[in-house]
């Protein structure tokens, strides 16, 4: 027990960085500084604790048995020290300090542009809740990357999308509330056969040409899993991470694409939106955040701002 006194809490970040990233290269990145400065806070801990914690394995690096279990004992260590900040430590009517969030590209266009919108007009006079006083930092990211970030801390809020068919899996040491259902739409262009259909199903969409997100991306999922009860695969011709040259491309009469209602902004003439049936496409959209955060005052008000947008939107 004495022993753990005398182990510094940057020591211990350092540590876990390296566990949960695999290498101090990558630690170091997390962490915001120079891997020489993660070695050096490496071989601190193992003079403070008396015992090695990490083994070179090749180029890299492996944590020995007592690293690894000085690690579980630094995240515990670290996520009470969290929550006594974020609680005991933080003015429940002012929220405040930096929060770091990641949303995927819509949700930034169609929830969190208009979240930071309420935040600045929420002015000390006019608001209780000292909203002026809290500063957001938004980072783009798919929700895979969004939830490993907020898991590892390297962010504080996340904004993600679940779509039924491409299950998102979610660490227990997490929260997920729901924020709204996003429906998504073939885009075809005018002059394309279906585009006076009310509905479309999925037999309806075997032998279309498409523009995909890149292969591996979630909404590139869900697209593969619409023909997948068909026994088919479809027929993609672009791969983009832009819905905007979706849109285009659809415009052009080249191809079709699958695109969500939130942040995807008005049509342009030539392209119209089908909904597909037989199944719906929809995705949950949600905000994640650590378990020690939980009664954080910036959170929670950052939470609710985000709850006004969804409820104000038109998606589902």
């Amino acid at each position: 027990m004495y022993v753990c006194f005398m182990i510094e809490i940057a020591a211990l970040r350092a540590l876990v960085a390296v566990e949960q990233q695999g290498s101090v290269v990558a630690a170091s990145e997390a962490m915001g500084f120079s891997p020489s400065a993660v070695s050096q806070q490496i071989k601190k801990l193992e003079k403070q604790s008396g015992v090695t914690v990490l083994e070179r394995h090749g180029r890299g690096v492996l944590l020995t048995d007592r690293g690894m279990a000085l690690a579980e004992y630094g995240r515990r260590i670290l996520g009470e020290l969290e929550e006594l900040q974020a609680t005991l430590l933080a003015d429940p009517a002012k929220p405040s300090g930096v929060l770091r969030l990641v949303a995927f590209s819509t949700a930034c266009r169609g929830l969190v542009g208009p979240m930071l919108r309420k935040l600045s007009d929420a002015s000390p006079e006019a608001s209780d809740s000292g909203g002026s006083g809290l500063e957001i930092r938004v980072v783009a990211e798919d929700p895979r990357e969004a939830v490993q970030r907020v898991a590892t801390g390297e962010a504080d809020l996340g904004v993600v999308h679940n779509w039924h068919s491409v299950p998102l899996v979610i660490p227990e040491n997490m929260v997920h509330e729901d924020l709204c259902l996003d429906t998504a739409d073939v885009l075809l262009n005018s002059a394309h056969p279906l585009a006076g259909r009310t509905a479309v199903e999925p037999s309806d969409l075997v032998d279309e040409s498409w523009i995909s997100t890149p292969a591996g991306a979630i909404c590139n999922e869900a697209l593969l899993a619409i023909l997948a009860g068909l026994g088919r695969v479809p027929d993609i011709r672009v791969y983009d991470p832009d819905f905007s040259t979706h849109i285009a491309m659809v415009q052009q009469g080249v191809a079709v694409a699958l695109v969500p209602r939130l942040g995807r902004p008005e049509l342009p003439a030539g392209v119209v939106a089908v909904p597909v049936a037989n199944p719906k496409q929809q995705r949950q959209v949600g905000i994640v955040y650590r378990k020690t955060m939980t009664a954080s005052p910036s959170i929670r008000h950052v939470v609710r701002l985000l709850q006004d947008v969804a409820a104000d939107l038109d998606v589902g």
